[in-house]
Formats: C-alpha cells, sequence, structure tokens
C-alpha cells in the first residue's frame, strides 16, 4: 500500500473559479451563515450570528441535527436548513480560494501531531491519511492512498495551481507516495515521516527533485 503522499494546496487569492453546491459548510461566510445561525441562538444553540462557519456552529449543527433525527455531519444541505429555516436552501456557491483557504486552515490545526504508518487519525497521521483527514474536514471525500488520490484528481500544470489543488512526490516506491498541503510563500504542511505534521519549504532540492505533478481535488 503506498500510504505516503504529497499533496501540495496552492493558495492564490486572485483566483475566481466558483461553483454551486448543495451544502453550506465550514469556512463560509456571509448574510445566509448569519442567519443560520441567528436561528440557532434563537433555538437555544450556544453559537454567535457573526456569519462565519467555524468550528462551533459546526457543533451547533450538529446538535440541531441529532434533535431532528437528519444525519449529524455539520453540514448544512437542503433537508438541515429547511428544518432549522422553514424554506428552500438557496444556491450555495464557493470559490476555489475560499475553500483551500479552508482546508489550510484545518490542517493547521493538527501541527505536531506524531508520524504513524497507516495513521488516519489526530492521534497519529501518515501523509495521505493526514490528507484525507483534513480535507473531510472541509467536506471534500478524496480517497486514501497516494497512487489512487493522484488518479483521483483532474491533472493541471503547475502554472494553474490554486487553493486547494494538490501535487504528487515520488518518494520511497515509483508513483506518487508522498504528501502535504500548501500554505503559501513556497511553503506547505505535511505529515512528515521523521517529525510528524510540520512545514517545509517547496525549494528544497529533495522535494523538487521528486515532484511528478498537479491534480485538482476540489
Amino acid at each position: 500500500m503506498r500510504a505516503l503522499v504529497m499533496v501540495v494546496c496552492l493558495v492564490s487569492m486572485s483566483v475566481s473559479t466558483s461553483y454551486a453546491e448543495e451544502q453550506f459548510r465550514v469556512g463560509d461566510q456571509g448574510a445566509d451563515i448569519a442567519e443560520i445561525q441567528g436561528q440557532l441562538v434563537l433555538l437555544g444553540y450556544d453559537v454567535v450570528a457573526d456569519g462565519s462557519f467555524g468550528a462551533a456552529t459546526v457543533e451547533a449543527i450538529k446538535d440541531f441535527q441529532k434533535n431532528k433525527g437528519i444525519k449529524a455531519d455539520g453540514l448544512i444541505g437542503p433537508a438541515t436548513y429547511t428544518a432549522l429555516l422553514g424554506k428552500a436552501m438557496p444556491e450555495v456557491v464557493h470559490t476555489m480560494s475560499a475553500l483551500g483557504n479552508t482546508v489550510i486552515s484545518l490542517a493547521k490545526d493538527y501541527m505536531g501531531v506524531p508520524y504513524i504508518f497507516g495513521g488516519t487519525t489526530p492521534y497519529g497521521f501518515d501523509c495521505s491519511g493526514y490528507v484525507q483527514y483534513v480535507f473531510a474536514k472541509a467536506g471534500v471525500s478524496i480517497p486514501r492512498t497516494a497512487d489512487v488520490q493522484y488518479d483521483f484528481g483532474k491533472p493541471i500544470s503547475t502554472s494553474e495551481l490554486v487553493a486547494g489543488d494538490c501535487v504528487f512526490f515520488e518518494t520511497y516506491l515509483p508513483g506518487a507516495s508522498h504528501v502535504g498541503i500548501y500554505i503559501g510563500d513556497n511553503k506547505f504542511i505535511h505529515a512528515s515521516s521523521s517529525r510528524g505534521v510540520t512545514i517545509d519549504s517547496l525549494s528544497t532540492s529533495y522535494y523538487n527533485s521528486h515532484y511528478i505533478g498537479a491534480r485538482r481535488m476540489l
């Protein structure tokens, strides 16, 4: 099993690529989120109506979903939205940069977590387990191992990289076999086999010489 993956998610604040989907999630901001939070406050949930979908909102939504018999995933899809606000859910539009920033923010929450081969939880991660876990926290489902993630994503060139894109490296096995998340300034966060979740530079000779290509996961 190729347990190590190196996915590097690059941030570009100028990118305006967007798409519609069917749920609000961590990192979303604006009037729609403030309205949702306001209703949660009225119902007695411990959240502030600040228009920013953070950890407190996730927990409040999970509690609401449990009380309503809805899958408690902390995401606000049509069923949760209608149960909470009593009306149809509007179209949700996410920008690539916003999603990438969410992934990066979540990734930093696990700085210092030790490396464990085959690890997929905050008790210990390997590279692909870490990347899969972080993306799942952002509401994005991706495969488990490096080689499958590499096949799963849409191929893009280095010049096309934006927030949430993934860059793969060939390390101890032929093909994709290591992973991290780009945080800007040519640096990335990843589960290092020697240091656990840490930040390194893409400019180092090792990573530069082992790069094999980029994929878009979001």
